[in-house]
C-alpha cells in the first residue's frame, strides 16, 4: 500500500500507529506540502482534494486519516479486533472518540495554534479557552477508563494520542489534567509506533 504523508501530521502519524498495531507495513512517500508537492498534477490524479494522508491500496484509494484507521482494522485486524470491535455501543464509543477529536479537540488546537503560528498575530484568550475545554473534557473521559475509549487500547488512543502528543511540542501545559497526564505519560511510550510518533513530533518542533 502506498501511503503518501508528511511525519509531522498528527493525522498521518495516527495512521503509522495503527498499521504497526496491526502488523502492516505501508509504503510510505513523503509528500512536501511546503513545497506544494501535493498540488502537482501526478497527486491531484490520486486525491483531487490534495490532502494527506493518503492511501492507495490497488484500486481503493483513501482520504482522511479516521476513514484510514478504520478500513486497516477492517481489511487487515483480528476477528472482533481490540483495537476496533465489533460490539455496537463498544465501537459507538470508539467513532464518538475519534470525531471528538476530529472537531473539538484538534480544532480547538488547530484554532489556537495554526494563526498564531503562520500570522504570527495574537489569539485572543478565548480561543484557548476552547483548547482549554476540550482537553477537560477529555480528562473526563479518562476519569472514566484506562484509555479514551474504555479499558483497552482502541483506534482512538491512536487518533488523540497524536494530537495530546503535538499539543504538548506547543508548550500547552498538560500537568493541570491528572488523567490525560497518567493515560499520556503510559500510551506515549508503550503504543505500537509511539517512537515514530515522538520523532515526527520532534521534527515538527525543529520546524516551529
Amino acid at each position: 500500500m502506498d501511503f503518501y504523508y508528511l511525519p509531522v501530521s498528527a493525522p498521518c502519524r495516527s495512521v503509522i500507529m495503527t498499521a504497526k498495531a496491526l502488523g502492516v507495513e505501508l509504503n510510505k512517500k513523503l509528500l512536501q506540502i511546503s513545497k506544494r508537492e501535493n498540488l502537482k498534477p501526478e497527486f491531484l490524479k490520486i486525491n483531487p482534494q490534495h490532502c494527506i494522508p493518503t492511501l492507495v491500496d490497488g484500486d481503493l484509494t483513501l482520504w482522511e486519516s479516521r476513514a484510514i484507521m478504520v478500513y486497516l482494522v477492517e481489511k487487515y485486524g483480528k476477528q472482533d479486533d481490540p483495537l476496533y470491535p465489533s460490539c455496537p455501543k463498544k465501537r459507538a464509543l470508539i467513532n464518538q472518540r475519534l470525531h471528538f477529536d476530529l472537531g473539538t479537540l484538534h480544532t480547538s488546537f488547530a484554532n489556537y495554534f495554526y494563526p498564531k503560528f503562520f500570522t504570527k498575530k495574537p489569539i485572543g484568550p478565548e480561543v484557548y479557552k476552547k483548547l482549554e475545554a476540550a482537553l477537560e473534557f477529555l480528562d473526563i473521559f479518562l476519569s472514566e477508563s484506562k484509555y479514551v475509549a474504555g479499558d483497552t487500547m482502541t483506534l482512538a488512543d491512536f487518533a488523540i494520542l497524536a494530537t495530546v502528543s503535538t499539543i504538548e511540542m506547543a508548550s500547552v501545559d498538560l500537568s493541570k489534567y491528572p488523567n490525560i497526564s497518567r493515560w499520556y505519560n503510559e500510551i506515549g511510550e508503550t503504543a505500537p509506533g509511539a517512537d515514530e510518533n515522538r520523532a515526527g513530533v520532534l521534527e515538527y518542533k525543529k520546524y516551529i
